[in-house]
């Protein structure tokens, strides 16, 4: 039997570059539905935490509402990277990981002109820019191993 064109193969980076992102996401996203509470008093401290939640009790409603809800997001993300880990075109993977890539950016540029100017959440912005980075940088160096791969 002939061995499969190039462009329906696999790629092992790939594969593990989305179960990483997707462990990450599904993790964040439960923890956002459950235990925002505790996420945002161990992240921000008591008196920051009690802020975010809201002083009323509509306020703390819509707030919850709002955090369960981009929590549910993050874990439909979680599951699509799962299901995404597996596609065996080497053209999507280029794809897939150069839209990833423009996202992490995009998000990292939100957090540093938007978020920071968010008085109870300024000190944060640059730990969160600098995850972002770190996710962009996954996929461009998922890239590089590709285009390595393909040309050597």
């Amino acid at each position: 039997m002939p061995p499969p064109p190039p462009s329906t193969t696999s790629s092992p980076a790939f594969t593990v570059i989305c179960l990483l992102h997707s462990a990450i996401a599904i993790t964040c996203g439960a923890c956002m539905m459950f235990y925002m509470t505790d996420l945002y008093t161990f992240g921000h401290g008591t008196e920051t935490a009690q802020k975010l939640l809201g002083s009323t009790p509509h306020d703390q409603l819509l707030i919850r509402t709002s955090d369960s809800f981009s929590g549910l997001l993050l874990f439909a993300i979680g599951f699509l990277l799962l299901m995404v880990a597996f596609v065996r075109d080497r053209d999507f993977h280029s794809f897939f990981a150069k839209g990833c890539t423009v996202l992490h950016v995009f998000m990292g540029l939100w957090r540093c002109y938007f978020e920071r100017r968010v008085e109870d959440l300024a000190w944060d912005w640059l730990r969160q820019t600098v995850g972002d980075v770190v996710l962009a940088l996954s996929w461009v160096f998922f890239l590089v191993y590709s285009w390595r791969e393909k040309y050597d």
